[in-house]
């Protein structure tokens, strides 16, 4: 039988080197890697603040803009808010003088329904009038406008009742009655008549009540 021979493939090695230099070296290179770990832990920690030290500028940057904006809104608002306190004080002088002259009237009209049913011989000499107040419905005509007496003076003598009777006819004219007849006052040939009138709200000339509408 011959022996069988070992195949070499190259020249033989033998580690030489210590085992504790081995364990240093081992060691080394833990450690080499925990600094990188470290280090890039740290170079993280430093893009992590810087990051947020930036938002927080942008975030400063925005909140000083909006603070500007909100000043900005309350000047105007402000302005807005004199605006519309005189507008509201407009108003309330406008209601006010809708309300103390509601009952502004038309004398020429109501005097001349008067004038319009006498007698070519008579003339309306006076008149004493008040105000019945202000509209308490929808319809003037059936409320209480004007409240007096007229005195009529003729150079003869009236028929007072036709002429009563005539005047209650009249538009607007609610009651008219006699009140006294008298001779002399003005002459002797001549005759005084005093009149009860009383005109409905249609006399009101409503002048102030249209303003009061077309401005609300």
């Amino acid at each position: 039988m011959s022996a069988v021979s070992a195949p070499f493939s190259g020249a033989p090695r033998v580690n030489l080197m210590p085992r504790s230099e081995v364990a240093r070296r081992e060691r080394d290179g833990v450690v080499r890697m925990w600094v990188w770990i470290v280090f890039g832990a740290i170079i993280v920690a430093l893009l992590v603040i810087a990051g947020t030290f930036a938002f927080k500028f942008v975030a400063d940057q925005g909140l000083v803009a909006e603070q500007d904006r909100t000043t900005d809104l309350i000047v105007e608002i402000t302005a807005l808010s004199e605006v519309s306190q005189a507008l509201a004080t407009e108003s309330e002088l406008t209601d006010f003088r809708a309300e103390a002259m509601a009952t502004d009237l038309a004398w020429s009209p109501a005097l001349a329904k008067i004038t319009g049913i006498l007698p070519s011989n008579t003339t309306l000499t006076g008149f004493d009038f008040t105000v019945g107040g202000t509209s308490q419905g929808d319809d003037p005509t059936l409320e209480q406008g004007l409240v007096g007496t007229v005195t009529i003076d003729s150079s003869t003598p009236l028929d007072i009742v036709a002429i009563i009777r005539s005047l209650r006819g009249v538009d607007g004219v609610l009651f008219a009655d006699g009140q006294s007849v008298t001779t002399g006052q003005v002459s002797e040939s001549r005759f005084t008549y005093l009149l009860d009138v009383q005109f409905d709200q249609t006399v009101y000339s409503g002048d102030y009540a249209a303003t009061e509408e077309g401005q609300g």
